[in-house]
């Protein structure tokens, strides 16, 4: 089994930064892609970014204001995110791509209001 414990989510004010992180373990072999989704309400799951050794990739919506990183050695997945909008406020799910199979985690709530 493998299990993705997400934390750092919570409430901030517009402009503010969020690091949020997710720690895999368990039977954890040969990650390929680590990332991160969200989930607003009423809408579907979109891509945030994701990392697939250093190779980077993030939704249009991000414009330079996060950063996806990982910790091999910890197979943890970090995502910085600054200048946050009020239209970032959604569930952000990280997510892992093994061989036979990919996993996610169970959300962390991220709230932009003043």
């Amino acid at each position: 089994q493998v299990q993705l414990v997400e934390s750092g989510g919570g409430l901030v004010q517009p402009g503010g930064s969020l690091r949020l992180s997710c720690a895999a373990s368990g039977n954890i072999f040969g990650i390929s892609n680590m990332g991160w989704y969200r989930q607003a309400p009423g809408m579907q799951r979109e891509l945030v970014a994701v990392i697939t050794g250093g190779v980077r990739r993030y939704g249009d919506f991000v414009k330079g204001r996060f950063t996806i990183s990982r910790d091999n050695a910890k197979n943890t997945v970090y995502l910085q995110m600054n200048s946050l909008k009020a239209e970032d406020t959604a569930v952000y799910y990280c997510k892992i791509w093994m061989p036979l199979k990919d996993y996610w985690g169970q959300g962390t709530q991220v709230t932009v209001s003043s």
